[in-house]
């Protein structure tokens, strides 16, 4: 049975003339193989990816922009990624409602429709009778599961490093990808993750080629596993090795939507990626 689903979404939503990009999609059942992965793109071939891979209670995370309120500028959450996750280079790009890139909030409307629940706290999480989603950023699992063994800096398996001549940045982008694959499948890691499971995870592993649209196609599918064992790892962990960055009472944060969501980023989460407990008053 599914348990859980990834979808790291294209977060255009394309025109006329200009398909979306891809977006990258996996399916996990409950001890971690991948059942399912591939791709779509647009907001309907994704739902309809989803509605198809739909458990009991599967939970789906995202990676894109689920609850956008804030009219300019940055979400709370984005910004608690840059102050809890920056020592480790990682950083979210800045979502807002003059945003053009609104995939999230439309899939989100269309997942709603279905009867799929948002959850954006860990107890209505654990609490759910349905299918849910939420809202991730696997750059902060990469970094939050010390398992992983990044512990100084994000893996550069993405954008290419600007301060490289091209061909050599390249080069080092795939052997980043390469190494975060050999982690992902060598590392023992609770709960489990079997990339082996499907053919097509399971050529994740074959050496990268340099061809950047080539690379961009492997990367979303990556990240789709990413954002699915990320929902099995909150699930498995809860508060305990979770953080919930832009739902904090005690911080400032995004006014709710008309349903009443907050906007947040469910992030794994080391000791030290935590806000220190506020010292009480003697």
């Amino acid at each position: 049975m599914i348990a859980y689903l990834g979808v790291d979404l294209a977060w255009g939503l394309g025109t006329e003339r200009r398909t979306p990009n891809e977006t990258g999609l996996a399916a996990l059942d409950a001890d971690g193989r991948v059942l399912d992965a591939g791709w779509a793109r647009g907001v309907d071939d994704v739902t309809a990816w989803v509605v198809d891979h739909l458990g009991p209670r599967t939970l789906i995370g995202v990676d894109a922009s689920l609850v956008v309120t804030n009219p300019t500028g940055i979400r709370e959450a984005e910004r608690q990624v840059g102050q809890r996750y920056g020592r480790w280079k990682v950083a979210a790009n800045p979502t807002n409602l003059a945003s053009a890139a609104s995939a999230g909030a439309h899939l989100l409307d269309r997942l709603t429709a279905l009867g799929i629940g948002y959850v954006s706290d860990t107890t209505a999480m654990h609490e759910r009778t349905g299918p849910a989603v939420f809202e991730c950023y696997p750059y902060t699992t990469l970094v939050g599961v010390e398992e992983l063994g990044y512990d100084d800096e994000r893996p550069r398996y993405k954008r290419l490093d600007t301060a490289l001549p091209a061909p050599e940045a390249r080069a080092r982008r795939a052997v980043a990808f390469d190494e975060l694959v050999r982690r992902l499948r060598m590392t023992p890691l609770d709960p489990p993750l079997v990339l082996d499971a499907h053919p097509r995870t399971a050529a994740l592993a074959d050496p990268s080629v340099l061809h950047g649209p080539t690379h961009k196609h492997r990367e979303d599918l990556l990240d789709g596993v990413l954002c699915a064992w990320t929902a099995a790892f909150w699930e498995r962990h809860g508060d305990q090795r979770v953080q919930v960055l832009g739902g904090d009472p005690g911080l400032p944060s995004d006014p709710v939507d008309q349903a009443g969501r907050q906007g947040v980023v469910v992030a794994p989460a080391r000791g030290s990626q935590r806000r220190p407990a506020a010292r009480l008053e003697t």
